[in-house]
């Protein structure tokens, strides 16, 4: 493609526009109201793109409405129009996080002098300026150097070092620190005036243990707030009349601590900072999210009295502060605020979406060849698995489809605690069936044969984008956590005949199987919780025999758990989440999964039956699943179960001997 020569994007972020069409738009109150010694800057923010350039689920191999570079492009026309200046800034993790970028870095590659379609996309749009999260370090530094170089806008990060002095400002850094941008402001008189701004840029320095593979030995991380406050004195010095932060690092605590991955609350307390872009937590500011934070006022859109905001993530928001800015001197000075972060799409009270934008055609156009590779990838092997993958049986047996899942995360997690104060720990991997038949009929089910595994079918393992997350339990945790999760049965009297085993009020995501531990449920106890994790029976105990390694487990034992954010977070009211993360990965666990395919070449996802039933001598239960389940009775082993017809809605139905 023809590549945006820097004169030309300048002046693209300067001029007012007009929107497409003959839709009227309507300026900003500081636009309208300017007065000729002050002047409007709108400050546009994308972050946490992750190669979303396409509205394009390549997992699900479906268009979606939610995502994609190209619709958040589609309304920046008008959100110019609406301001008479404006500029437009990316904050980080643009490299990494679909199948596209995967393609890119595993299978075609980066030669010198290519650019990656990322960079192409936001080439096309017309950025000004921004900064590395740290996502762009998954697949080496010599990738992030030829994928970065062909970028028409400066690309800023301040504390990440190839080698470190004794202070920030004596440190020889991977990117510019921080860069100043020489642009034209026009007034409320209609008359031009020369601006500086500072932008400076930020990582989580987590990425030295995340990545650790690929930058241990040749960069080092420094703390987020102690790199800005040596450096922005020196930009104020160069002569920035304001300077905006790109911190790729959420809103957290308002207390600073050394190395904290959401550092952006006390980031924005440091003096010469006037405007912070957030990101790296896929949420969005202002929003209720954070009504709660301290030093953030949601209402204002304010960090510490500084204007921020958070545009989501995948292109889902376009980020805008806005800035009403007056002559002082020969300078510029900060006097009124506001923020907020524009959605591209709304969710219905029925959950359906709707698309607020279209595509905008030419940044599709950049990319259209590498998004039609990227299709091809997804539905061919990137590995293969000497079993099949299927949850017919995920809710009664040791189930191959939720095997895969906890390897994968074991796999990962062993990584992600090595050089932590947790390493030598025992790892364990908490997984459920998503796809287990329910409300979603008889054919709701994974079912991939043995073979070949192309990337679409790691959707039909894991449903949704969640992320790897680790906590620490004990050896009591552990037990209450498998009492929650066995709650999906029902109390089974010893001698019933044909009793239905499942408990309909209890969703498949919350059984939870819990690998590297061997146990038993013992069906003939009530549930120690309800469907809901209340407690209901304190002295009930389904879980029996529970051992790792052969030998019991004690209530003071410790454990860490692979599992994802919502389960650590406390979703689903587990006993030991909620309040015992040690790690909270930046990959979601399809990533995972996938990473794991491709380095393994071929899977084996064989159930290893760590868990079955108590015997109950006499008992039989009745249980629902898919008809196709038929096909895989013969694998089964450990389960006395035979086929006892069909039910009305289509299900198959089984009689288990218990």
């Amino acid at each position: 493609m023809t590549r945006s020569r820097p004169s030309e994007l300048t002046r693209r972020s300067f001029l007012a526009g007009t929107a497409a069409g003959s839709a009227v738009i309507a300026l900003h109150p500081y636009s309208a109201h300017a007065a000729s010694n002050q002047a409007h800057l709108r400050i546009m923010e994308t972050t946490d793109l992750h190669v979303h350039v396409y509205p394009y689920d390549y997992y699900s191999d479906k268009p979606v409405d939610t995502v994609g570079l190209s619709r958040t492009a589609s309304i920046i026309k008008g959100i110019r129009a609406e301001a008479t200046n404006s500029m437009l800034l990316d904050n980080g993790d643009f490299l990494q996080g679909n199948p596209m970028g995967d393609y890119i870095a595993y299978e075609r590659g980066m030669k010198d002098g290519d650019t990656h379609p990322v960079i192409d996309a936001m080439n096309t749009v017309g950025f000004d300026a921004g900064t590395i999260g740290n996502h762009e370090f998954n697949y080496g530094l010599e990738f992030l150097r030829k994928s970065t170089a062909g970028a028409a806008f400066p690309i800023v990060l301040a504390n990440i070092a190839t080698e470190a002095g004794g202070d920030p400002r004596a440190d020889k850094t991977l990117f510019k620190p921080y860069v100043i941008l020489d642009r034209t402001l026009t007034d409320g008189a209609g008359n031009s005036h020369p601006i500086r701004i500072g932008v400076i840029g930020f990582t989580p320095p987590q990425v030295m243990n995340w990545d650790r593979k690929h930058l241990e030995g040749n960069v080092q991380a420094r703390d987020i707030v102690e790199t800005a406050r040596a450096w922005v004195p020196q930009i104020v010095e160069d002569g920035a009349d304001i300077v905006i932060a790109l911190s790729h690092s959420g809103i957290g605590s308002a207390d600073h601590s050394d190395g904290m991955e959401n550092a952006s609350v006390p980031l924005a307390g440091i003096e010469g900072i006037d405007a912070v872009m957030t990101g790296h937590s896929h949420l969005v500011f202002p929003s209720p999210t954070y009504a709660d934070y301290a030093g953030v006022d949601v209402g204002a859109g304010t960090i510490h009295g500084k204007p921020a905001v958070m545009g989501g993530f995948w292109g889902s928001h376009m980020g805008l502060i806005d800035l009403l800015l007056e002559r002082d001197g020969n300078g510029w000075r900060v006097v009124s605020t506001t923020s907020e972060a524009r959605p591209i799409s709304k969710r219905n009270e029925d959950r359906s979406v709707t698309a607020l934008v279209e595509d905008d055609a030419a940044v599709l156009a950049a990319v259209k060849q590498q998004h039609e590779e990227t299709l091809a990838y997804v539905r061919r092997a990137v590995g293969k698995t000497s079993a099949p993958l299927y949850s017919y049986f995920a809710l009664v047996a040791d189930d191959p489809s939720v095997q895969i899942v906890s390897q994968a995360q074991e796999w990962y997690i062993g990584q992600m605690m090595m050089g932590t104060a947790y390493e030598g720990l025992p790892i364990l991997s908490a997984a459920a069936p998503f796809k287990a038949g329910g409300r979603g009929g008889p054919e709701y089910y994974t079912d991939v044969p043995a073979g070949d595994v192309a990337i679409k079918n790691v959707a039909d393992l894991y449903l949704y984008p969640n992320t790897v997350r680790a906590v620490k339990v004990t050896g009591a945790q552990l037990r209450d956590w498998l009492e929650r999760s066995a709650g999906m049965f029902n109390q089974i009297a010893p001698g019933a005949q044909d009793a239905v085993l499942l408990n309909p009020d209890f969703p498949s995501y919350n059984f939870d199987v819990i690998d590297g531990v061997t146990y038993r449920i013992d069906l003939s106890e009530p549930s120690k919780f309800t469907s809901k994790g209340e407690l209901a029976a304190p002295e009930a105990q389904r879980i029996k025999d529970l051992s790792y390694n052969g030998a019991p487990v004690t209530d003071d034992m410790a454990f860490i758990v692979a599992t994802n954010n919502y389960r650590a977070s406390g979703g689903g009211n587990f006993p030991g989440t909620g309040d015992t993360i040690v790690f909270e990965g930046p990959d979601t666990n399809r990533d995972v999964i996938v990473r794991y395919i491709v380095e393994q070449g071929t899977i084996n996802p064989s159930a290893d039956g760590n868990w079955t039933f108590a015997p109950m001598p006499g008992t039989t239960v009745l249980f629902e699943t898919g008809p196709a389940a038929r096909g895989y009775l013969d694998a089964l082993t450990g389960l006395a179960i035979e086929d006892a017809g069909d039910t009305a809605e289509g299900f198959a139905l089984f009689r288990i001997a218990l």
